[in-house]
């Protein structure tokens, strides 16, 4: 704010034009005419500017609304937080979006900041400039107790001669009888002039060394229907009327209107750009990570000679080259893993395919000694029965290795035929003499399509097993459940140890390290899951609370099932050898 005119007395020098420092409406002054503070209520406008060996002390205060970018952002964090963040590519955009939106908010309110200040500056600074110099060149020069035409017609003059104001004279034609004329009555009034302004206009200050003049041009921004105002005022020094302005910035704030709507839809387009490079970055980026991931998933699934594509210097290319490198090992510990478990597959085999021959002579020898037993020596029957016993021992676990190494090597096939199940149970049981030792809980007409020879190598192991190393009786128990064939085989020994239960299926574990001589070789359960799994079937192995061990056997009423798609997976392999 600055300070208004003076009415001109004889002790004025001729080149003093009265301007005083202005002082804040509603606030303090500064010190020894320092720069007042700035800061306003909601809005805050700029202060206008004196004469240049004047200190500007001005403060402004601003009707307008405060600004909602505080709580937009609020509100953007409260919506991203609850985002469920899904997707590299999804955190890529958001992250760009949230970037982006927050630097173009920022640059779009500093923008509209700026511009704001310098469209109301500029028009307050006009305004106010042109109507102090009215007052001092009309006003000044009314005489010191005016008639209400003569107030009249000068606030017509000013305002006719100003930018677009009314303008409001207040005057005494005697002690204590206040005129007023106004350039436009049903425009500007008295009450529009807030008291605060009125009170400052009419303040006398103290003059001193800082403040040259008791009076001084004050202005404050105002609202009235929705329409901003600036209004204004001043009092002529030394006696004259006292004048008020009011001046609508309703072109201002559709001026700033327009400029707030360009920039959001530059913010808009910024954030539409940010999302579409973000997309593009994305894509950039992912493109490698998800090759990448292909690989993986063909390195998991055996195909050990996939390699990537390797191409530039950068974080994704020594990912890449990394990968690669990993591969090329890994092929190479599994080609040696293969070529060892292979070797030892065909020395096994090998191995039980030349002992078959020894093996077959010597037992058509045991079974002469046999049969001539009773006529040997006393001394020499023990022996005898040693060798028989051992021989037919040897000859089980050769057939036992032979049959392990066919499903290592996937040789093993199904032979599969009709079967009722419980006609199947009970010629196992009979045929190995079981029958007074095992309780059978089958009924006949239970139809399966399985291989009959491999059911009863299962059988025999498991029920064989409960015998030796269980509780008389033993009990098997046939079922239904769904389309699967469930077969139950319990003893009512003591049971399986728990630290032995993991490893009862596994190839020659034995349950006891100080015992590992027994009657089996070790292969039995073994050989049972296997042909189990080849019907696409499972066994399972558990203690019962009562008491003893219970194995069930879980097999598929149509076998043809699994034995095709084992055919079509060799199938498949063979066809991607190279």
């Amino acid at each position: 704010m600055t300070g208004g005119p003076t009415r001109h007395g004889p002790d004025d020098g001729p080149g003093d034009d009265g301007f005083a420092t202005g002082r804040p409406v509603g606030g303090g002054a500064g010190q020894d005419g320092g720069r007042g503070d700035r800061r306003r209520q909601e809005g805050e406008g700029p202060e206008d500017h004196g004469q240049e060996d004047h200190a500007q002390d001005s403060h402004t205060q601003d009707s307008h609304g405060q600004d909602s970018d505080g709580q937009d952002g609020a509100a953007r964090r409260t919506i991203l937080s609850g985002l469920r963040w899904t997707s590299l590519r999804f955190r890529l955009v958001v992250v760009f979006g949230v970037v982006a939106l927050t630097a173009a908010v920022s640059a779009s309110g500093i923008a509209y900041w700026l511009n704001r200040e310098a469209v109301l500056t500029r028009t307050q600074d006009s305004t106010l400039s042109d109507f102090r110099q009215e007052m001092q060149n009309r006003a000044a020069e009314l005489p010191l107790r005016p008639q209400q035409g003569e107030l009249q017609s000068t606030a017509e003059l000013m305002a006719a001669d100003g930018p677009g104001y009314s303008v409001l004279l207040i005057g005494e034609r005697a002690q204590g009888k206040p005129i007023v004329g106004a350039s436009d009555p049903d425009t500007f009034t008295l009450d529009d002039v807030p008291a605060s302004l009125r009170k400052a206009v009419n303040e006398e200050q103290k003059v001193t060394s800082g403040n040259k003049y008791p009076y001084h041009l004050f202005w404050q921004r105002t609202e009235r229907g929705g329409t901003p105002y600036l209004v204004g005022g001043t009092r002529i020094i030394n006696g004259g009327p006292t004048g008020y302005l009011y001046k609508s910035l309703e072109p201002e704030r559709a001026d700033l209107n327009s400029l707030a709507w360009s920039l959001g839809i530059a913010t808009a387009l910024a954030l539409v750009g940010s999302a579409l490079l973000a997309q593009a970055a994305a894509t950039t980026v992912l493109k490698p990570v998800q090759r990448l991931g292909e690989a993986a998933r063909r390195l998991g699934e055996g195909k050990l000679d996939t390699r990537l594509r390797v191409s530039g210097t950068d974080e994704l290319a020594d990912l890449s080259r990394t990968f690669n490198k990993a591969a090329e090992s890994l092929q190479k510990k599994v080609a040696d893993m293969s070529a060892r478990e292979e070797s030892s597959r065909r020395f096994v085999a090998d191995m039980s395919h030349e002992l078959r021959t020894p093996l077959t002579a010597l037992t058509a020898v045991t079974e002469v000694l046999e049969e001539e037993a009773d006529n040997l020596d006393p001394m020499i029957a023990p022996a005898v029965t040693l060798v028989v016993s051992e021989t037919r021992r040897l000859n089980v676990l050769v057939e036992n290795l032979m049959e392990v190494t066919r499903f290592d090597a996937g040789t093993a096939r199904l032979v599969l035929d009709d079967v009722d199940v419980a006609d199947q149970v009970t010629a196992c049981i009979d045929a190995r003499a079981w029958l007074d030792a095992v309780e059978l809980d089958a009924e006949r007409g239970i139809m399966a399509r399985l291989d009959p020879r491999r059911l009863d190598v299962i059988l025999a192991n498991l029920i064989g097993n409960a015998l030796k190393h269980g509780g008389s009786p033993v009990r098997v128990v046939v079922g239904l459940e769904s389309d699967a064939l469930v077969i139950e085989v319990r003893d009512h020994g003591p049971g399986i140890p728990e630290d032995v239960l993991p490893h009862v299926f596994d190839r020659f574990y034995k349950a006891s390290a100080s015992r590992p001589r027994s009657e089996g070789s070790g292969l039995g359960l073994s050989i049972a899951m296997e042909n189990a799994h080849i019907h696409g079937g499972d066994i399972t192995a558990a203690n019962v609370p009562e008491g003893g061990a219970m194995f069930v056997l879980r097999l598929p009423r149509d076998g043809s099932e699994p034995a095709e798609q084992d055919r079509d997976q060799e199938s498949g392999e063979e066809g991607d050898a190279p």
